[in-house]
């Protein structure tokens, strides 16, 4: 890195986390324990989701207020802001070539795989991982094969070793936004101050911020909100700014009678937007941010609101999460746009964790959290035997589970506990718990947690014989992917919809912001194949059932219904369409 010039007083959030996560690689590559490599990584997820300045917060003597930032790091984050540098880091970088923490980021590996190729195959760079792959010679190794030299290869086809993300998770995006909102509106309390652009049409990840509002005077106050690192006005309309997150954002802002017309060009989609001007075109008029201008009369109508907007082009409002240009305008003028579901249509829950299993509650605890939610039932589903990554459930203790939810559901009242499990599907198909037991839980959701690199005609038919099982209710998270950290496995989708279908199985919408599985496109191909949805948290703890909303913006991306969604249901009448009842 390097000290700081003269004029850059301290490091961004993003480049204070980016040597935290530099350092926690470091430590990896060494061999360090891995509860210190966890420390670094949890403290600079901690400062990159940092709403102020964290450089600021040091030199005040109060970084520490934030969570997993002790006094060892603080002392290293002071560093870095007066010298440029963390002195372990210049350390433990002196140990190994530049070229091998390049690596560390390729799909399959980080630092640990990768110190295993630089100790026994001698591989320190893009270019020897690259000739080694071709040269079939990381198949050598106990834990790499033939697939994995695949995957190296097109990662470093595709530039996975020196792009980096530039994506931030709707979340993410969303809780800088709303802030910055809230401090907007806290400047000025008679201005309307919203969201717009893709976070606005709750798209699983945005590159930047969009921020409209009626009162152009607030373009000049950026710089004093607490959450700015840097603003400049871009012209009388519009300002640029960087939050101390590193989230861009881009503001405009008229005049409130055209409120309506910047909210709607702002919020997008472009291809929507076009769609929606060909249309105008066509009846002698011009849509663009200022207004609606009539070309037989050259009179510019103003709209303070949206509605007023799509009402003078014919039309009726369009829910900002469909305007992706996927049918609405045709929907719209047939008058078939759908009524979506909404979070308050959902009835319960059925994907949760408790500490039985990788959960920080017990059943005590989620099942009063999901009836102070207004739940009217709440699945146990820890993790069953195979799960593959520790905390899991034995048979046996299934077993005493099931008992233990039958009595949580006695003492708390007011909410039915179904007693469940997230089955782990196995390469083969079958299930990691035996039909007898299985037939004793209320609800079994199945999900793939281990073998991700089968082929597609592999993983096809292990998932179809999990959604063919008698006891089997849902799939959950049906592609596996992780938003812009891990790619979907290979599977037909299609394939899987139609067995689906016909079994009576159930498909999950996984509504944690990380996962949002099923996607929006593949879950409007699954109802319109007519398998059911469910949409679910998968809590790990009480707050964890906040998540939901996230999967009822996929629902609605996805065109859905509430009659289209099971878990909007009572539990009796829900109970009765699953093929174990039937």
């Amino acid at each position: 890195m390097g000290a700081y010039p003269n004029g850059m007083t301290s490091p961004s959030n993003g480049a204070i986390a980016d040597a935290l996560d530099e350092l926690g690689d470091l430590y990896e590559l060494d061999g360090a324990v891995i509860h210190r490599v966890l420390a670094y990584r949890n403290a600079a997820k901690a400062v990159r989701d940092a709403a102020t300045s964290v450089a600021a917060l040091t030199l005040e003597g109060r970084v520490t207020e934030l969570a997993g930032i002790g006094v060892t790091l603080a002392e290293k984050i002071r560093a870095l802001i007066e010298t440029g540098e963390i002195p372990a880091a210049v350390k433990l970088r002196e140990r190994f070539p530049p070229g091998l923490l390049a690596i560390t980021g390729l799909p399959g590996l980080g630092p640990k795989r990768a110190r295993r190729l630089f100790d026994e195959l001698a591989i320190d760079s893009p270019q020897a991982l690259r000739e080694a792959a071709e040269a079939h010679r990381l198949r050598t190794l106990r834990g790499f094969g033939a697939k994995f030299e695949e995957s190296v290869l097109a990662a470093l086809d595709a530039g996975a070793a020196e792009r980096p993300a530039h994506r931030v998770v709707l979340d993410r995006a969303l809780a800088v936004g709303e802030l910055l909102c809230d401090a907007l509106r806290a400047l000025d309390p008679s201005a309307r101050v919203e969201l717009a652009g893709s976070a606005r049409r709750r798209a699983e990840s945005v590159k930047d911020l969009d921020i409209v509002l009626d009162s152009p005077a607030l373009l000049d106050r950026l710089s004093a909100l607490e959450l700015i690192e840097s603003a400049a006005r871009t012209s009388e309309s519009a300002a640029r700014a960087r939050t101390h997150s590193g989230m861009l954002v881009e503001l405009r802002a008229l005049a409130p009678e055209q409120f309506g017309n910047l909210l709607q060009h702002m919020t997008g989609s472009a291809a929507h937007n076009a769609a929606l001007r060909e249309r105008a075109v066509r009846a002698g008029l011009h849509i663009s941010e200022y207004g609606l201008l009539d070309d037989a009369t050259q009179t510019t109508r103003v709209c303070a609101q949206e509605s007023e907007l799509y009402e003078l082009l014919g039309l009726p409002y369009i829910e900002p999460e469909l305007r992706e240009n996927r049918g609405e305008l045709e929907a719209a003028l047939a008058g078939t746009l759908p009524v979506l579901v909404a979070p308050g249509d959902i009835r319960g829950d059925l994907h949760c964790h408790t500490t039985a299993s990788d959960g920080r509650a017990s059943i005590e605890e989620m099942a009063q959290a999901a009836r102070d939610r207004g739940y009217e039932y709440l699945a146990i589903t820890d993790h069953s035997a195979t799960h593959g990554f520790g905390d899991d459930v034995s048979p046996e203790q299934l077993r005493r589970q099931i008992a233990l939810v039958r009595a949580a559901e006695a003492q708390i009242g007011g909410i039915r506990l179904l007693a469940g499990s997230e089955v782990n599907v196995l390469p083969d198909g079958s299930l990691d718990y035996d039909d007898e037991l299985l037939g004793q839980l209320d609800w079994v959701i199945a999900s793939v947690h281990t073998s991700f690199g089968l082929d597609s005609d592999a993983m096809t038919e292990r998932v179809i014989a999990a959604a063919r099982h008698p006891h089997v209710d849902a799939l959950g998270h049906l592609s596996g992917r992780l938003i812009e950290r891990r790619a979907p496995y290979a599977i037909d989708t299609d394939a899987v919809f139609t067995a689906c279908a016909q079994a009576g199985t159930l498909i999950e919408i996984n509504a944690s912001p990380d996962r949002r599985d099923l996607s929006e496109v593949h879950a409007r191909a699954a109802a319109a194949a007519g398998v059911g949805i469910v949409i679910n948290s998968d809590a790990h703890s009480p707050g964890g059932f906040d998540v939901l909303r996230y999967g009822v913006w996929t629902a609605r991306r996805a065109w859905l219904r509430a009659a289209d969604v099971a878990n909007t249901l009572p539990w009796p009448a829900l109970q009765a369409k699953l093929k174990r009842s039937r």
